[in-house]
Parts: C-alpha cells; structure tokens; sequence
C-alpha cells in the first residue's frame, strides 16, 4: 500500500493506470446496469475521464 501511494505522489505510470484503468472499468459498468439512471447518464462522462486519463499517464515515467 506504502509503495502504491508513493507511486501516486510521485506521478509514476504504474499506480496512476491502475487508476485510469479501474475508471474505464467503473464507466463501461455504468453504461451496462439497466436500474441507477443517474449512473447511466454519467457513464460517457466516466469513461471519457479515465479514457484521457490513460492517455496522459502513458507519458508518465515507469516505475522503478
């Protein structure tokens, strides 16, 4: 947990897409379950973030 966090402060590429990732997970599972409405309509929104984010954080050093 230690070294995760470490990873978040310090911008390294690891932790952060982990992050991106479960983002894009969290978004395409609101998009798909058919009883919250207002999770189906912040879905696009959710997968946009963690989408761009992804992108960015491909551009982030690795981790050592």
């Amino acid at each position: 947990m230690m070294h995760f966090m470490k990873g978040i402060v310090t911008l390294k590429r690891g932790p952060w897409e982990l992050i991106a990732t479960l983002l894009i997970g969290l978004g395409v599972f609101m998009l798909m379950q058919p009883f919250v409405l207002w999770a189906y309509t912040y879905s696009f929104i959710v997968t946009l973030v963690g989408t761009v984010m992804f992108i960015i954080v491909s551009h982030f050093p690795e981790q050592e």
